[in-house]
């Protein structure tokens, strides 16, 4: 199956590549270095997470104060910067991050989808 592009929008890039540039552009803006720098990265996933329940709280008005502050899109906008986020810190742990996420894949796919019948 080939994929069409939405008129009016870019190709979408190379999964792989653009994690490397991205780490790339943080490593060089880098405040923190060693064993800090790593955990600081892991940690920014934690600030992702709660802005993906941010947004659907915000969806679906949750907040009585507040209404209605975000859009399903907001979700899946959110949904992928922790995408993101965890493969730019699993690069920071391994260059290899390809490799390692790709068999941990396929390990998780090949599971049995629940308990085995008696």
């Amino acid at each position: 199956m080939s994929e069409q592009n939405t008129p009016g929008t870019a190709p979408p890039m190379a999964l792989w590549p653009a994690v490397d540039e991205l780490w790339s552009r943080l490593e060089a803006a880098r405040r923190h270095a060693g064993p800090e720098g790593v955990l600081l990265r892991i940690l920014k996933l934690s600030e992702e997470v709660g802005e993906v329940a941010e947004a659907v709280i915000g969806a679906t008005g949750q907040n009585p104060r507040k209404g209605v502050t975000h859009t399903w899109e907001d979700v899946q906008g959110e949904l992928c910067d922790v995408a993101i986020t965890a493969l730019v810190a699993l690069r920071t742990l391994t260059p290899d991050a390809e490799g390692v996420f790709g068999r941990h894949l396929t390990r998780v796919t090949e599971r049995p989808p629940g308990p085995a019948a008696p």
